[in-house]
């Protein structure tokens, strides 16, 4: 989170310059809840390009809800496999900063590399990718400098270790081993199907669109023996609706609900041009409940 900032001037050296000169630079995907009303996020690319200069930046997004560590880490699962091999994640969802939490940088065995709060982030890339290392950033040469402040780590801490990762700098350097199995976890819910049905909840929404995304992998939804075209009933935090189960949002008329399996492979809840969170007032973390097809 960043915090106050007021004429602090950042020199890199031009020995840090040339080095990332002579190596081609890993991409770097960025993504905070700082949101772009303010300067947070152009300070830390400016940081970032000081010390790798020319480095790739590619935003995420930057208006992950605040605070909201589950959500961070679905957007960065997401988005992950899009993204070379090689790549660099500075990652910012950080309500702990400045408090005991650790600031680390993991690698998953693609070889993809994570600067991030150790706070539950890589839950879902640890789960489906898996990490095969992890350090504490301890190291002063992989920060900002020596006046490090307590509430924007990502300028001074991430951005850095980040930039210093994408030129190829050695990363064992960084600090500390961290044990792997002690990374921290969220608690995350996964849908469950028995001889009555399945059973699930909202985790979000598909960005502006109000449509409800749900923990409910399309195989899993498969399991109830739905098809194409059936109308499903679905119990959403306790309301029952029947809901045609089609492949995209024009198979229904406007202004009617529908269950559709999104782009990422979850089974998701819509209405043809409008808002069904809004509109019904769902929340996440609501309950879902779907019977087995009779």
């Amino acid at each position: 989170m960043a915090g106050a900032f007021v004429g602090q001037r950042v020199a890199f050296s031009q020995e840090q310059r040339a080095s990332s000169d002579a190596k081609a630079l890993r991409t770097i995907g960025f993504m905070t809840d700082f949101d772009v009303r303010d300067d947070a996020v152009g300070i830390c690319k400016a940081v970032m390009d000081g010390v790798a200069p020319g480095v790739r930046i590619l935003d995420i997004t930057h208006q992950v809800t605040p605070f909201d560590i589950a959500e961070g880490a679905r957007f960065l699962a997401g988005s992950a496999p899009y993204f070379p091999d090689d790549a660099v994640f500075v990652v910012v969802v950080d309500p702990g900063v400045g408090s005991a939490r650790k600031a680390i940088i993991a690698k998953s065995k693609k070889g993809q590399f994570f600067v991030v709060p150790d706070n539950g982030l890589l839950t879902l890339v640890q789960d489906r990718d898996g990490i095969v290392a992890a350090r504490e950033i301890t190291n002063p040469e992989w920060m900002i400098g020596a006046k490090t402040s307590s509430t924007f780590h990502g300028r001074d801490i991430f951005s850095p270790a980040g930039a210093h990762l994408a030129r190829g700098d050695d990363w064992t350097a960084v600090g500390p081993v961290v044990d792997v199995a002690k990374l921290v976890r969220l608690d995350i819910h996964y849908a469950t199907v028995d001889a009555v049905g399945l059973r699930g909840e909202t985790i979000g929404t598909d960005g502006p669109f109000g449509n409800l995304v749900l923990n409910v992998p399309a195989e899993t939804f498969a399991r109830l023996g739905y098809v194409v075209g059936d109308v499903v009933p679905v119990e959403i935090a306790g309301k029952k609706y029947a809901l045609p189960f089609v492949k995209t949002f024009s198979d229904v008329p406007v202004g009617k609900g529908l269950l559709y399996i999104d782009s990422r492979g979850r089974l998701s809840v819509g209405i043809n041009q409008r808002n069904f969170a809004e509109v019904n007032a769902v929340q996440t973390r609501a309950s879902v409940v779907i019977p087995m097809k009779k």
